[in-house]
């Protein structure tokens, strides 16, 4: 039952493109562009967010603060496109549908460097702390020519806290419900432009509650408390060694220790570790010609203690991507390699493995008058599931200075986990990659007050893995089923996003209307609503603000076969920051105000009516 941690990317990158650019584009140094006006993941560069084809969201760290949000699952709920499932309260197993796809369908980053587990798929996100993450970007759609594997129904990247030019401190202290308490503190300043530095460490911890309920059928009932415990650091360095040489190194390092339910009698718990750093050199041979090289290692680690026994799993990751931006006036040729190697082991006999993936990416970017165009093509070369070939094209028109409209066209594929291949009893070696094609349409509309989306989206996929009993091949060994390539799906849906400023108020909404299907079975899949949304108003008089916030979502089901209903809901949460001083504000939140008990997992709770209190010095 316990959540696959992020892999220990120790990355030694000469010169990524993510990590250097994002220090420079959005920490605050010299350069002015505001952190909300830029995005990166989109098209592995910065670029101005009005010009930016893919849909997309961007959370700032302004945000993030006064979100008063304590994991980023939480964060990432409030937002459109994106649905979350949990076995419990934080730190327990949960995962993100963005657009309906599964968890192992989309591509979670950390400046700049890929996380994920290669047993499970997907992101650990119990193991990634909120409290060192400064920005967020949510790329939705295919991404898989610009990154491969997995990138099928979106991309998200974390960026964590940077040095910039200014020396601050910072230092944040909390406690909530259930014996919630966390405190942070950071370090960050330059002595010349041409070195910074930045230091940030945290705990926090919790007596938790029964994450299981005595429902009907349940066997992982066990009603002691499932707290957890959190320790965490991040850290920079980066240095102008010439004008057009940059290098520096980026860390992360994440220790949850958390508590679950798996039966009666026996305190279940374990452990996941997450470590992400990367070094990198950012050079500039030419006026017009950026370049970048990078090369990471990333550890993945896993341990149980059950009543059902003890595990363990470690996933290792090493690689290099080397990237060059060519710039042609206001276009921008891109030509990408990486090479990335996974390596399992695990207690399970059987299961571990190794691959390699040598990925080659060509990408342009143009805008003409009213006119922008992208095209982009990939591709990957695995030394376990062969050649594939992935590209997207998309094209927008300038209705007004305002309003652009956006239509795009692209290919994606993800990869079978090593579960899916090699699990005893249930993997098949001969797994092939699920294939995805995505169209869509969107509209947008941005005065610098106002900003509204309204995006179609269409991605059928091909080759989809799921259970099947009985298993279709090795019938004597796999008795109970096993995952094999024989479904059809297809997600499409309409997702809205609005907000705007009306004298102290401010005002923002998000609505999806989607149809995650599986077309074999004509089932829906599992955890899914047919409709989300959430909405949000602050009020803002002198120095306090007032914020109410609402999650609303239809039924899901909790199963492929559709019998277990899990029904649907609707949470308010209300926020309250003020500044008491020049550098000190306290930030108030009360979340599901009206204690509402809902699901996200069948016979699993979702945390009551809490609260939290902070106090927060020298946000920047």
């Amino acid at each position: 039952m316990i959540q696959q941690y992020k892999p220990l990317m120790l990355s030694i990158a000469v010169a990524s493109c993510f990590s250097s650019v994002t220090t420079v584009a959005i920490a605050g140094d010299n350069n002015e562009t505001n952190a909300s006006d830029v995005l990166i993941t989109a098209t592995r560069q910065v670029q101005a967010a009005k010009d930016v084809l893919a849909d997309n969201v961007v959370i700032t760290a302004e945000q993030i603060m006064k979100s008063g949000a304590t994991s980023i699952v939480d964060l990432l709920q409030q937002q459109r496109g994106i649905e979350i499932s949990r076995t419990g309260g934080a730190g327990s197993v949960s995962s993100i549908f963005i657009r309906g796809a599964a968890n192992a369908q989309s591509v979670v980053f950390v400046d700049g460097v890929r996380i994920g587990s290669s047993t499970t798929g997907g992101a650990t996100w119990s193991s990634i702390p909120l409290s060192q993450i400064e920005r967020i970007e949510i790329v939705y759609g295919p991404l898989s020519s610009l990154y491969g594997a997995d990138a099928m129904g979106g991309v998200i990247q974390l960026f964590t806290k940077k040095s910039g030019s200014k020396a601050h401190t910072s230092l944040s202290v909390g406690v909530g419900s259930e014996g919630l308490r966390k405190w942070e503190a950071g370090v960050f300043g330059s002595n010349t432009n041409d070195f910074q530095y930045g230091l940030n460490v945290a705990k926090e911890s919790s007596d938790g509650f029964s994450a299981s309920k005595p429902g009907a059928g349940s066997f992982t009932y066990n009603p002691d408390r499932d707290g957890y415990s959190q320790k965490s650091f991040n850290g920079n360095l980066s240095w102008k060694v010439a004008p057009d040489v940059s290098v520096g190194v980026n860390f992360v390092q994440s220790t949850l220790d958390v508590d679950f339910d798996a039966g009666l009698n026996y305190r279940d718990r374990g452990q996941q570790k997450f470590d992400n750093a990367v070094s990198f050199i950012r050079t500039k041979p030419t006026s017009n010609w950026n370049s970048s090289l990078q090369f990471a290692r990333t550890n993945d680690r896993v341990f149980s203690d059950a009543s059902y026994g003890k595990s363990q799993a470690d996933t290792k990751q090493t690689g290099w991507t080397w990237q060059n931006d060519v710039s042609f006036g206001k276009d921008v040729l891109q030509f990408v390699v990486e090479d990335r190697k996974e390596d399992v082991s695990t207690t399970t006999k059987g299961l571990g493995g190794k691959r390699d993936t040598l990925s080659y990416a060509l990408a342009y970017v143009t805008r003409y008058d009213a006119h922008q165009a992208s095209i982009s093509a990939r591709l990957d070369d695995s030394s376990q599931y062969g050649k594939h070939e992935t590209g997207s094209i998309a094209y927008g028109y300038h209705l007004s200075d305002l309003l652009r409209v956006n239509a795009s066209y692209g290919t994606s594929f993800r990869a079978p986990t090593f579960n899916e291949l090699y699990y005893p009893g249930f993997g098949v070696s001969s797994n092939k990659p699920e294939i995805g094609k995505n169209a869509e349409i969107g509209l947008y509309y941005d005065d610098a007050v106002t900003q509204i989306s309204a995006v179609y989206y269409d991605n059928k996929i091909t080759d989809l893995l799921v259970n099947t009993n009985p298993c279709p091949v090795e019938k004597t060994t796999h008795l109970y089923g096993c995952a094999f390539n024989v479904n059809k799906a297809r997600l499409s849906g309409f997702t809205f996003g609005a907000s705007t400023k009306i004298a102290q108020f401010s005002l923002r909404a998000t609505v999806d209307v989607q149809d995650p299907k599986d077309e074999t079975t004509g089932k829906r899949l599992a955890r899914r609503a047919k409709q989300h949304a959430s909405f949000g108003i602050d009020y803002r008089l002198s120095d306090l603000t007032l914020g109410l916030e609402t999650v609303l979502s239809d039924e899901r089901f909790d199963d492929a076969a559709n019998k277990n209903r899990l029904p649907g809901y609707g949470i308010v949460n209300l926020v309250a920051t003020y500044q008491v001083a020049a550098n000190w504000s306290v930030l108030g939140r009360w979340n599901n105000m009206a204690n509402k008990d809902y699901e996200l997992a069948r016979n699993y709770r979702t945390p009551g009516s809490n609260f939290y209190l902070g106090l927060n010095y020298g946000f920047k």
